[in-house]
């Protein structure tokens, strides 16, 4: 099964993953790949794979993704060697997506794989605060660029199997943990 976290940028993917890898065993996390520079603080391979934009651009040529984009002018790609490699280990994998790579995945994987699409929200102005809270402090630029995403982001709400309000870390996790183990159950009721 793979669970696809996607909401605007600032309204908690990662830190909500974090959270439910420490506490759910039967979770693995899936890194994209990315030519855009490391933010201070994240690792290779544990959120992103790092790359350059002309090895991002081979991978492209080798059709080595399942899907791609080009978001806050970087690409970001899904991998289909590391995402198939998660799949057959039989965990559940947890991948934070913007929109666009959720609605590229469920059109060519939807057919061979349980996906729960979940969407995070946080008010505009929240999510400002948050942007100029984040540690490495976001140029102004980069702010201005993800807030101007805000109203394309929250119109693919119709894609998402469930659309949260993220204004309490521990509540927001104890609903997607539910979540997670509601759909598991049913995936392998719908298997046997």
């Amino acid at each position: 099964m793979l669970v696809l976290l996607s909401g605007v940028s600032g309204s908690g993917k990662d830190t909500i993953k974090k959270e439910l890898m420490k506490r759910m065993e039967c979770l693995a996390t899936m890194p994209s790949y990315t030519d855009r520079a490391p933010r201070a603080g994240e690792v290779e391979a544990n959120v992103y794979n790092f790359v350059t934009t002309e090895e991002f651009e081979q991978k492209i040529k080798e059709e080595e993704f399942y899907e791609y984009s080009v978001h806050h002018e970087h690409f970001y790609g899904t991998s289909r060697k590391v995402l198939n490699e998660r799949v057959n280990s039989g965990k559940i994998i947890v991948k934070d997506i913007d929109v666009n790579g959720t609605e590229n995945l469920l059109k060519v994987l939807d057919d061979d794989l349980k996906i729960v699409t979940i969407f995070l929200r946080v008010p505009r102005e929240e999510l400002r605060e948050r942007l100029e809270n984040r540690e490495g402090k976001e140029k102004i630029k980069e702010i201005e660029l993800r807030l101007n995403r805000f109203d394309y982001e929250e119109s693919k709400i119709g894609l998402y199997d469930y659309v949260l309000k993220n204004d309490d870390l521990e509540k927001t996790v104890q609903i997607i943990m539910t979540i997670i183990e509601s759909e598991y159950k049913c995936s392998e009721r719908l298997e046997a």
